[in-house]
């Protein structure tokens, strides 16, 4: 397209990257001349190597530092509702191999073609998350795509995640389409959870932990159960429905364990449930003070170390929660470790784990290493996609 501005790389930058994949052109790889700073965040460009060969179609920003982003390969695609309609149908196909209800992350971001694009899907509703100023300037085409693709009634925006602020935009939820008054009940891996869209944490619900709340839960047989950040009951409600004798929810927010106690309700477990309030690192400690044991504990704490500059910070806080978590697990019993930080790469967080367990007086060997489920799918390219881990060791 004649009339698209274009971008162009640095002489030594290195394009065989974004050739082999890589969706990502950082602002000190191209030439910021005042004609590319003054490109309107959120526009279309060609992307040129330093010879001005085009290599494909980026969505600018210049206020980020990922200027560009890769969107096709293509650089005379058009992005347009045929387009849109193509990647979510793609992405589509792949969900309901895996699944046989609607309940999943239908889009995951780059992975998926759609660069800072997050869409969960519930039933009949879905959330999205615009993370970046392309989506959010075409979201009525995005949303107008979803619905013929998917045939939601229901479309919400959550304005929650983090690297919007990054990207110079607001922080406004919105419901798009439909009704999205009250929690939407969601059936997985045995359990019902409930899912707040407009109210609760990211999109309402946490698809990501299914297969890891699934290892967990074949643990619990007859089992005693700590649920660590909790959340709407991830770990707990899913061991309960696959046999755990007791479990106990702790969160340190009152409306997630109320939507926790609701889909223990739903499920039928709600007599061998219970949820506590508080701090988790206070908890813990004070569950050491009170002798309990339990035969199954997991932690799933938020991002400790959400980007580079908080690394170390949050490897300690891994360790000190392995530390504290680890003298609760009863003899042969099992700890699970989790990070959704991309920033503590697997071997890190593995090595921070196994130091709080000592630390606790305990030592365990590992019976399995879980990553995020497969409607979460790896950009082979893009390290920032692979982002969970999670950690059983048997103590």
């Amino acid at each position: 397209m004649n009339d698209r501005p274009s971008i162009r790389l640095l002489p030594k930058s290195k394009p065989q990257a974004i050739r082999h994949g890589f969706p990502w052109v950082y602002f000190n790889e191209l030439v910021m001349d005042r004609r590319t700073k003054g490109i309107e965040p959120g526009s279309l460009a060609v992307l040129e190597d330093a010879d001005r060969q085009p290599m494909g179609l980026v969505a600018v920003n210049p206020a980020s530092k990922i200027t560009g982003r890769m969107l096709d390969g293509d650089p005379e695609a058009q992005i347009d509702a045929a387009w849109f309609e193509a990647r979510l149908a793609r992405a589509l196909a792949h969900r309901e191999r895996l699944y046989d209800a609607p309940f999943y992350r239908l889009v995951h971001a780059e992975a998926d073609g759609l660069p800072g694009v997050v869409i969960d899907r519930f039933g009949d509703a879905a959330v999205i998350q615009p993370n970046a100023a392309w989506a959010e300037t075409r979201l009525d085409l995005l949303v107008e795509a979803l619905v013929a693709v998917t045939g939601v009634t229901t479309v919400v925006k959550s304005a929650a995640g983090r690297t919007r602020s990054l990207e110079g935009l607001d922080d406004a939820d919105a419901v798009l389409r439909g009704d999205a008054t009250g929690p939407i009940p969601v059936p997985m891996n045995g359990a019902t959870y409930m899912a707040d869209l407009t109210g609760g944490q990211k999109t309402g619900l946490f698809y990501d932990q299914r297969d890891n709340h699934a290892a967990v839960a074949r643990l619990s047989r007859g089992a005693r159960v700590l649920d660590m950040f909790s959340h709407v009951g991830g770990f707990a409600l899913a061991a309960l429905a696959n046999g755990a004798t007791h479990a106990v929810a702790v969160d340190g927010s009152a409306a997630a364990l109320d939507l926790a106690q609701a889909g223990a309700e739903a499920s039928g477990t709600a007599d061998r449930f219970e949820t506590r309030q508080g701090d988790a690192f206070d908890t813990l400690e004070a569950l050491a003070a009170e002798g309990a044991v339990f035969d199954v504990v997991v932690c799933d704490p938020p991002a400790f170390a959400p980007a580079k500059a908080a690394r170390e910070a949050g490897l300690r806080a891994y360790e000190r929660i392995a530390r504290l978590a680890a003298p609760l697990v009863a003899e042969g019993g099992y700890l699970t470790l989790c990070s959704c930080s991309h920033a503590a790469d697997l071997s890190s967080f593995r090595n921070a784990s196994a130091r709080g367990i000592g630390k606790g007086g305990r030592r365990g060997q590992i019976v399995r290493t879980g990553f995020a489920a497969p409607d979460h799918p790896l950009l082979p390219q893009l390290a920032e996609s692979g982002y969970l881990k999670a950690l059983t060791f048997r103590l």
